[in-house]
């Protein structure tokens, strides 16, 4: 394999492990607080920690086939190689529309608060929003989307001017609705129940927001991801450096 075909594997391979790396712990992270968790907590978070390490491996084991297979397709037909490798680097991208099982969540605004004339919250706050999205990806959701925006590894959810947006897209008004895709059918109605569950709605209600979940769709279609992705740290070859092709 020349030195062009050697770059260019490299970069391929760097990508993918890293997008799958960079997908499975998320970008979106809460603040450090202090560890309260009993006994029977930890051993629960010790027990997810291993069921990650589990998947990491076997993503490792899949990412290294698709390695072999890819080098098997370049030696057959380097076009078609390098279009399959494009179409799979977008798709963990964010990059493609989806249709998949999983459920769609509504946030709006308390009505008997709007009957009375109580203050009513116009928008979800960026701490809020972060804490739901952080709650959904432990529930094993995969492609999420908030108010059409889809949501990747790279997506900024922050304060601006006292208006919260997603990646330059305000969120300016209720009601908002938030998108949940999965593997399977099963796994969306796992999420739905863990949901139900939860202390998502209390911490709502709190703000004077109301949080419902619709059943189970075999059918979601969640959104591509729409605005440019800023790579850093990767540069493309020149026709001179990429050797004889």
């Amino acid at each position: 394999m020349d030195k062009h075909k050697k770059n260019f594997s490299f970069i391929a391979i760097s990508t993918v492990i890293g997008f799958m790396i960079a997908i499975q712990f998320q970008s979106i992270k809460e603040p450090v607080e202090r560890d309260t968790r009993d006994l029977w907590q930890l051993r629960e978070a010790l027990l997810q920690e291993k069921e990650l390490q589990s998947e990491l491996i076997s993503e490792i084991r899949s990412i290294e086939e698709k390695l072999l297979a890819y080098e098997s397709k370049q030696k057959q037909s380097k076009e078609q190689a390098l279009r399959d490798t494009i179409e799979e680097l977008e798709f963990e991208a964010g990059l493609t529309e989806m249709l998949v099982p999983g459920v769609t969540l509504k946030i709006s605004p308390i009505l008997e608060e709007i009957q009375i004339g109580a203050s009513v919250s116009k928008a979800v706050s960026p701490e809020l929003l972060k804490r739901l999205l952080n709650e959904l990806n432990m529930y094993d959701a995969k492609y999420i989307s908030v108010d059409g925006q889809r949501i990747i590894n790279t997506t900024v959810i922050r304060d601006i001017n006292n208006e919260t947006k997603i990646d330059g897209h305000a969120l300016s008004s209720l009601p908002i609705e938030v998108k949940v895709g999965v593997d399977n059918i099963a796994t969306a109605e796992k999420l739905y129940n863990r949901i139900k569950a939860s202390k998502a709605t209390e911490e709502f209600f709190t703000e004077n927001l109301k949080l419902t979940i619709s059943e189970p769709n075999p059918e979601v279609t969640i959104p591509a991801y729409d605005n440019p992705i800023r790579i850093r740290y990767l540069e493309s070859l020149k026709a001179d450096e990429g050797g004889n092709t």
